[in-house]
């Protein structure tokens, strides 16, 4: 399995989102298997700085080549930004899947990290995909 699967760092939905916190902010993307399968990104739609997420609730579309597929939230938080960027760029997802965050959250609930996976799951999980 490619070391690009899975970051440590990072928490992971089976769904292939991924969160990463960083102090009292939580950064949302997609992982490089979700960004592979989807195949060159060419639209992102997100919510509004402002909105309340519940974990799994929907955090707008990803659309490219291939789909258009939800994105779910990892976890519960206020939306505080979200990456203007992906409006012009959004295919810098397929390039960097770990560094491009689509989201980022304030006020989280950090206790619902535990019911995500590792690093070491998340590649376990996807080993078991292909």
């Amino acid at each position: 399995m490619a070391d690009t699967q899975a970051k440590d760092g990072y928490y992971y939905t089976e769904k292939h989102e991924w969160v990463k916190v960083d102090g009292d902010v939580a950064l949302i993307g997609i992982t490089d298997f979700a960004q592979n399968a989807l195949g060159d990104i060419v639209f992102i739609d997100l919510p509004k700085p402002g909105k309340l997420i519940n974990a799994k609730d929907s955090l707008g579309t990803i659309e490219s080549v291939k789909a258009a597929e939800d994105l779910y939230s990892p976890i519960s938080g206020e939306v505080v930004e979200t990456n203007a960027s992906l409006g012009s760029n959004p295919q810098s997802v397929n390039a960097e899947p770990f560094d491009t965050w689509m989201v980022k959250l304030k006020n989280i609930q950090t206790s619902e990290l535990s019911g995500l996976l590792s690093a070491a799951q998340y590649k376990e999980y996807v080993s078991k995909l292909d």
